[in-house]
């Protein structure tokens, strides 16, 4: 219908070695490869924003006002043996009727040095193995479990290891939030969620040994 002579597309095309078949298939695949790579970073920006710029602090919590709260058990050993491993739990409950934005626990002891001198160097007086999981801030013996709903009960377990022998306290506070000025108390008592241990550590290793019949170190 042309005649003898082609479009000036096809034409074109043909002069820079292309052919029309191929021009087509080029931008058809072209186009959904752009199209994907500018969903996936609209995808990545959505998700950035949403964790707060990937902050492992859990900012959000804003918490006001007074939470009622049940430490319903605290377990740490009052004798301990150097390089022994031991787990402090804390068990807290939610005794109030809203839910407590992000549950924090701070405790004081596991190093010392801590305090208003930031350049004071800090010692491990128990190194820290295995915290309570997801529950790692930025701050200094800190540390956020999240929300905790209304009647809610929350375990937290630190496994630590002992590595300066002698008597040590250990004490532990609890907070509705990072951020804000909320607090919490005891249920039906004005005086906060939080106490001191006492703990006593021998400068001497438990002395272990392997039970023939079930394989298990045993510490003595």
């Amino acid at each position: 219908m042309y005649g003898t002579d082609p479009p000036r597309a096809s034409r074109h095309r043909r002069q820079r070695g292309w052919p029309p078949a191929a021009c087509y298939v080029a931008r058809a695949v072209t186009r959904p490869a752009r199209t994907a790579k500018l969903g996936a970073c609209a995808a990545l920006a959505a998700a950035l924003t949403a964790v707060g710029g990937c902050g492992d602090d859990r900012q959000a919590d804003d918490a006001s006002g007074t939470y009622d709260v049940v430490v319903e058990s605290v377990a740490f050993a009052a004798r301990q043996r150097l390089a022994e491993r031991n787990s402090f739990v804390l068990r807290v409950r939610n005794a109030g009727e809203r839910t407590i934005p992000n549950l924090v626990v701070t405790l004081r002891g596991f190093s010392d040095g801590a305090g208003a001198d930031r350049s004071a160097p800090r010692r491990n007086v128990w190194l820290i193995d295995e915290p309570p999981a997801g529950t790692t801030t930025s701050i200094d013996d800190t540390w956020a479990a999240g929300a905790l709903a209304a009647g809610a009960t929350r375990t937290l377990r630190w496994v630590v290891t002992p590595v300066v022998a002698g008597t040590h306290a250990l004490s532990y506070a609890i907070a509705p939030g990072l951020s804000g000025d909320g607090r919490v108390q005891r249920a039906g008592r004005d005086d906060g969620a939080g106490d001191t241990l006492t703990v006593r550590v021998a400068d001497r290793p438990a002395k272990a040994r392997v039970d023939p019949r079930s394989g298990r170190v045993l510490r003595e």
